[in-house]
């Protein structure tokens, strides 16, 4: 079977995608409930530190595992043939079996999105380790993006696997010598870091959260100090331009927040699949 993967990449793009939207749809339970699942522990745990004395009751087991996925109006439980990617949304025409409420199209999108990237990863790394740790990062920004856009939080649940995960690549002949990546981590979090207090101490307002800090500190892992520049500057203007967008068009108020998480996001998948030539514009051959 490896012998074949290598030998005809076709095969393996076709796999790696179908593998993606399978992925796909494992990441949309953990963007819907690895948010319910921190608050669930935050009120945990302001109960122990009042001692007890709120009034509040252990939750039952409610993790990426249990209970089964259910439709969220009347509780009907998913099947497996309902929950196939893509595929069941399209048959199920978008609705419950059970009552019919609309289901989010961000669910196959999701699945999509996922899907496509792992057959794009198999197409520019081919078969091997590299692949499977490109997809492991892409992945891992899919469920941070949409966190993000939810609930405007980067939960250290994946931020930090990420960071490790990249230090570790890093030691294997990844995507940046170790050194580079160990700069990296340490400058993607201290140029946010410094951002975000400088800003502070201007305004006495926070423009962004500390898990941005960990995010970029993550990218500089995976990737070195050398393209944070280039991260940097994709997601900062993505995001102007976004913003602006939701000003002028949608009537967006100047002081509700937007995160940035997704455009880091961006910018680190930019530097996956473009980084030395995003790097060759600032850097010498």
């Amino acid at each position: 079977m490896i012998e074949l993967l290598n030998t005809y990449p076709p095969i393996f793009i076709a796999i790696a995608s179908l593998f993606g939207l399978m992925i796909g749809s494992f990441l949309n339970v953990v963007i819907h409930r690895l948010p319910l699942m921190m608050e669930r522990d935050w009120k945990l745990q302001c109960a122990a530190l009042n001692g007890g004395q709120e009034d509040i009751s252990r939750p039952a087991a409610y993790n990426l595992v249990v209970p089964r996925s259910a439709c969220p109006a009347c509780g009907h439980r998913i099947s497996a043939l309902e929950n196939i990617p893509v595929i069941s949304y399209l048959w199920l025409g978008g609705k419950c079996a059970e009552c019919k409420t609309r289901i989010s199209t961000r669910y196959p999108l999701v699945e999509l999105l996922t899907g496509v990237l792992g057959g794009l990863v198999a197409w520019k790394f081919g078969f091997g380790l590299t692949a499977f740790a490109a997809f492991f990062l892409a992945a891992s920004l899919i469920a941070l993006t949409f966190i993000d856009f939810d609930t405007q939080l980067l939960p250290d649940d994946i931020t930090l696997p990420l960071l490790w995960a990249g230090l570790l690549f890093s030691m294997n002949g990844g995507f940046a010598d170790l050194k580079s990546a160990v700069i990296g981590a340490m400058a993607g979090y201290l140029a946010l870091w410094a951002v975000y207090w400088l800003f502070k101490l201007a305004t006495g307002k926070e423009g962004m959260g500390y898990g941005d800090f960990k995010l970029l500190a993550a990218i500089g892992a995976w990737f070195g100090w050398q393209l944070l520049p280039a991260v940097i500057l994709l997601s900062s203007l993505l995001g102007s331009i976004v913003g602006i967008a939701l000003i002028v068009l949608a009537k967006h108020g100047r002081n509700v927040p937007i995160p940035f998480g997704p455009y880091l996001a961006l910018g680190g998948i930019a530097a996956l699949f473009w980084g030395p030539q995003l790097a060759s514009f600032y850097l010498a051959a």
